[in-house]
């Protein structure tokens, strides 16, 4: 039997008009339709594609077994998303192998801090998979914010609120413009890195880019609490004509 194809789609920053041509095809004609979520949630990825798919489309929510009830760095935080992308891994190429295509819906870009990446990694030779690039979510932050996010020579960083409070504070002080994603429950960390390197004063908060709730601020007026889906920027002033 020719096995199937895992197509890792990538649905943009949460505009549906912001899918590329490939990707809204591809989620239009799913038979078999696969997307993160957390336990409890519809899934974001899943309210992105709401009214586009077939009627007999079959759907497999992969549901983390944790997300932030546990920190990155214990082991048990590793060996349980090791578990749960080794078992999904294993339920979509059987599917693969019995000829059927799957969509998995991917947030964003797939190989951007997304989720995918893990399936990629344990389905790549073993079945047919491809990749459907998308649009950013820093991309929509940047241009909810009305301003180019570099200029000429200006060299961009893009990083994690997760990492320490000092390498924060380094990222954001030896570079020119910065993005930081996956904000969160870290925004008071992030505003005293942003702060200690002297960068508050030019930084914007953006949230749910491109999305109906979207809501762009400077970092100094902002709350004390920030979404998930939240994106700080520092645009870079560099040369220019």
């Amino acid at each position: 039997m020719t096995p199937g194809t895992i197509h890792g789609v990538g649905l943009g920053p949460g505009a549906a008009d912001l899918m590329s041509v490939r990707a809204d095809r591809l989620v239009r004609g799913a038979r078999h339709l696969a997307f993160f979520r957390k336990r409890g949630r519809p899934g974001q990825a899943r309210r992105l594609v709401e009214g586009m798919l077939r009627a007999d489309v079959v759907e497999h929510a992969m549901e983390y077994p944790v997300t932030t009830e546990l920190a990155t760095s214990d082991p048990r935080y590793v060996e349980l998303l090791r578990g749960f992308y080794a078992d999904w891994a294993g339920r979509l190429a059987a599917l693969a192998r019995a000829g059927a295509d799957v969509v998995v819906l991917c947030e964003g870009d797939p190989f951007f801090y997304g989720s995918f990446m893990h399936l990629h990694a344990r389905l790549s030779g073993a079945v047919p998979v491809t990749v459907v690039p998308g649009v950013t979510g820093m991309s929509g932050a940047w241009t909810a914010s009305g301003a180019p996010i570099t200029w000429g020579d200006d060299v961009l960083t893009v990083a994690t609120a997760t990492l320490p409070e000092a390498e924060l504070t380094r990222r954001a002080r030896d570079t020119d413009a910065l993005v930081v994603m996956k904000i969160g429950r870290h925004l008071p960390k992030l505003r005293r890195a942003i702060a200690a390197a002297g960068r508050e004063q030019s930084a914007w908060l953006v949230e749910h880019a491109a999305m109906p709730e979207q809501r762009v601020v400077p970092l100094a007026e902002a709350g004390e609490s920030a979404p998930y889906f939240a994106i700080l920027l520092v645009h870079g002033q560099g040369r220019r004509p």
